[in-house]
């Protein structure tokens, strides 16, 4: 049963101590009972620190090991407000703003939180798109003169797959990809969509061989020049996308960083249709107890591309 505050009165009176918030992560992390990370057993007991010690093989964990918040100093109470106001603005929070919410002294800190919950925005083991999927690229990256389009200098290629969800927009997935080879863009289909799915895109050759594995490839369009628009979901989404970078974070996202916001991104459009807030809080911890520790010396150089 999910189980989440609706309000932010209710968030304030379930999760007013430490104990509360430690208490709420246990339940998510093991909500079948306690299982030992290093054999396995399910005999154990709570210490008084919050500790679960195994029977067995005598290690003790707690709730933060192994997640998002291992090694933090801060209360986990600081982490749920964060998580909390981040969920609930609805285009999005940046770093300056929790800073100034959170009352950090160091902008460095709220600029690595968020990253660190943008990580766990991504739910280990998530499904595929399936079905008919529109996809195509976009390039991302402030104004520069020169080439535009694919290959642009200067700015980060994105693709996009959004899902038909009858005349919406249903799912989609984000990537940057470090160029619009075949080699790239297949490999994003692969990773986003389900084998057996109907893929609609342009005629730009990187999309050659999509029916070789095992997806039915629909050119829509043998140029692939701009004109009409015959990949409408795609194209919104890139313009919301682009839109959402702009107001939110002022176009400010070096591509070292860029996939984090992907991640984010991701994670309010395909929930956009949940009628609480709350529940995103809850999807939010939930995912954070399942994703592995990410140290702030490897936030630091952004991801590969």
């Amino acid at each position: 049963m999910e189980d989440y505050p609706r309000t932010l009165l209710e968030f304030e009176e379930r999760f007013a101590d430490e104990q509360a918030c430690v208490e709420y992560l246990l339940k998510l992390r093991w909500p079948d009972g306690f299982i030992c990370p290093r054999c396995g057993s399910h005999r154990s007991w709570l210490t008084k620190r919050m500790l679960y010690h195994c029977h067995d093989c005598g290690l003790q964990t707690s709730a933060l090991a192994g997640t998002v918040f291992q090694d933090s100093k801060k209360p986990l109470r600081l982490w749920f407000r964060a998580m909390w106001h981040l969920t609930n603005q609805k285009y999005g929070a940046n770093a300056l703003g929790l800073q100034r919410i959170m009352g950090f002294g160091s902008y460095r800190t709220s600029w690595a939180w968020l990253h660190k919950l943008r990580q766990a925005m991504v739910r280990p083991g998530r499904d595929r798109l399936s079905g008919t999927i529109e996809v195509d690229e976009t390039c991302v990256g402030g104004e520069k003169p020169g080439k535009r389009g694919r290959g642009a200098a200067g700015k980060a290629l994105v693709v996009i797959a959004a899902q038909q969800d009858h005349r919406r927009i249903g799912r989609i997935r984000l990537g940057r990809v470090k160029d619009a080879s075949g080699e790239s863009l297949r490999g994003f289909v692969e990773a986003a969509v389900e084998r057996g799915s109907t893929v609609h895109t342009d005629g730009w050759q990187g999309y050659s061989g999509l029916q070789r594995l095992g997806y039915g490839h629909q050119v829509v369009r043998q140029s692939a020049d701009v004109g009409e628009n015959l990949l409408p979901l795609a194209h919104r989404v890139a313009a919301l996308l682009k839109r959402w970078l702009l107001g939110t974070y002022q176009g400010a996202v070096h591509p070292s960083y860029l996939d984090y916001y992907l991640d984010e991104y991701t994670f309010r459009f395909n929930r956009r249709t949940s009628r609480s807030r709350g529940k995103l809080f809850y999807r939010l911890a939930q995912q954070a107890v399942v994703t592995d520790p990410l140290p702030v010396k490897d936030l630091s150089g952004g991801r590969e591309g």
